[in-house]
């Protein structure tokens, strides 16, 4: 399944995010080209011309490169007169009047897959601020890339290997992250999509759904269909990978008082009296694999 639109989607989130957060007067960025030692400039935000549109960064070269070569964060206070930094790139930087820059790499598990840049057009410190808001920007497309790629992966195996050749804790994770991922994700076509895997991977026939099984005290009643809303689902996969209320809080951006309300509701509908019922019910009525 073809991912690169959709990272290209992150990728534009994170940056709209930190340009809000930090007011950076440019932010730009893009991803490493298949089969390329080389980033293409695809994003940009807040420039005045095309000097950057489509720029090819290579490893090594530029502020950009450097970050890809090194895989850790790169900045400058004038990029024109850096001595830290090769120089391929001058024309486009100052076509745009650019001079204090960041760049920040994306690694999924210790593979470059682009770079976030943040850009003054004053010759000053960007600050301890700025710079932490770009690393965690980075970090959240590292974890969305890593996610998709983890749940897409498990969806191709299921479709090679059957259910019952597939390793549930790994699936079950993957739900799990999805679930808490979707909601943060700007593109409602990508959210869609996010949440359409999630429904794929609930519904496979997974071991707490196979024939002839007893019904817990938590089980759907007879042919009722439960219906738990979107957050009570987020929840309750939180819950299914161990976490405690605090821990799902703490992942889905929520106050552990508010995730035990929403446990406590999603309980109730699946007739469950403790977490491990609710879980046990959840996947039996293919609401969690």
């Amino acid at each position: 399944m073809a991912t690169g639109g959709a990272d290209a989607v992150e990728l534009r989130g994170a940056l709209l995010r930190l340009r809000r957060e930090t007011g950076l007067a440019v932010v730009f960025g893009g991803l490493v080209e298949p089969g390329r030692a080389q980033v293409r400039i695809s994003e940009l935000n807040g420039t005045t011309t095309a000097a950057l549109s489509a720029l090819a960064v290579s490893s090594g070269n530029g502020l950009g490169g450097k970050a890809v070569a090194l895989a850790r964060p790169c900045a400058v206070t004038d990029y024109s007169s850096s001595r830290r930094i090769s120089h391929e790139y001058d024309v486009a930087v100052a076509a745009e009047g650019l001079r204090s820059v960041l760049a920040v790499p994306v690694v999924v598990r210790r593979r470059v897959r682009g770079v976030l840049y943040g850009a003054l057009r004053s010759a000053q410190p960007l600050g301890d601020r700025t710079l932490a808001a770009a690393v965690a920007a980075a970090r959240d497309v590292e974890q969305s890339l890593a996610v998709r790629d983890e749940a897409y992966g498990l969806l191709t195996a299921a479709g090679a290997q059957g259910a019952e050749g597939m390793a549930w804790e790994r699936l079950r994770e993957a739900h799990g992250a999805l679930r808490a991922l979707a909601p943060r994700v700007m593109d409602p076509a990508l959210r869609a999509e996010l949440l359409s895997v999630c429904e794929t991977l609930a519904a496979s026939p997974g071991p707490a759904r196979t024939a002839g099984s007893a019904q817990s005290p938590g089980s759907v009643q007879s042919g009722v269909r439960v219906r738990l809303t979107p957050r009570e689902l987020d929840v309750l996969s939180c819950v299914a990978a161990g976490r405690t209320n605090a821990g799902a809080g703490e992942r889905l951006g929520l106050r552990a008082e508010t995730v035990k309300s929403y446990l406590r509701s999603a309980m109730r509908k699946l007739g469950a009296h403790t977490r491990l019922e609710a879980v046990v019910a959840a996947r039996r009525a293919g609401l969690l694999p």
